[in-house]
């Protein structure tokens, strides 16, 4: 890996994306205006999550941010939450290091997009592990540091990354402890990407699934909380687009997919 790679660190004030962080607003543009785009993002990155999810499971969403999750994952008894006092959540403020909940609460756990905000990533997978009934699942959707992602991330200057972090070490901050929306885009590649690795640090937890998605579909969807220039497309071109994305994540994922899927299986006994 170039050097240059190893660690990009930007500030807020550099962001050129705009509404950075005003998830409100991001939910009133959603629902009050057709986004084509950002619908089939939104549906690629939870959609899949339904084949772990059993009709009777009780399951929860930290981070959840704008509240999209329920649009595209189906059960009754499916909480979202969030460290925060937005009106959509069913529980506010909630400390994903440090929740609320009783131990084996429930049956799978949703994490889209948050685990690269996370400044203690280790905690948060012991904290996930602990709620988790055996045999439990948390469905894992977040960046993949890929070539083309370090490349947009420094042309936009969202969110910045660096590798000089130990994820696997409890002490070790690995984004702005007091700031939400520091992003550590480096985070998932260094959970994930050595899955012998990760196997040998965390006893609590099996790898079930980790592929990768999207491309052209994120470069085109408008952002889904900060917001950037798009094309509206009509819903089957951006399906040709998915496919298109599906074949380039799938050879070359170092190079192009922005997105990875990761399945975790909580192995803890009773």
């Amino acid at each position: 890996m170039f050097k240059m790679f190893d660690e990009y660190i930007v500030n807020h004030d550099e962001n050129r994306m705009y509404d950075e962080g005003d998830v409100a607003l991001a939910r009133r543009k959603y629902y009050s205006a057709s986004n084509n785009n950002l619908f089939v993002l939104l549906q690629n990155r939870y959609e899949w999550m339904n084949k772990y999810i059993d009709d009777n499971d009780i399951g929860i969403e930290f981070g959840a941010g704008s509240g999209f999750s329920k649009e595209f994952i189906k059960v009754d008894n499916f909480r979202m939450t969030d460290y925060a006092e937005y009106d959509w959540l069913d529980e506010k403020q909630i400390d994903a290091l440090n929740t609320p909940y009783k131990e084996n609460s429930f049956d799978f756990i949703v994490s889209s997009n948050m685990i690269h905000h996370i400044p203690y990533p280790l905690r948060y997978l012991k904290e996930m592990s602990r709620i988790l009934k055996p045999d439990g699942k948390l469905l894992i959707q977040d960046v993949n540091a890929s070539v083309m992602l370090k490349f947009i991330l420094r042309l936009m200057k969202h969110e910045g990354y660096s590798y000089n972090h130990d994820v696997f070490d409890e002490e070790d901050i690995c984004t702005k402890k007091d700031d939400l929306w520091s992003g550590n885009n480096a985070i998932p590649n260094l959970l994930f990407d050595d899955i012998k690795k990760f196997n040998n640090k965390i006893n609590f937890f099996k790898v079930l699934k980790t592929d990768f998605s999207e491309f052209l579909l994120f470069l085109n969807s408008g952002g889904v909380v900060s917001k950037t220039f798009f094309i509206p497309l009509p819903v089957s071109i951006l399906k040709l687009i998915k496919q298109i994305d599906l074949i380039l994540c799938s050879y070359c994922p170092r190079l192009f997919a922005l997105q990875r899927r990761i399945v975790l299986l909580n192995i803890k006994s009773n």
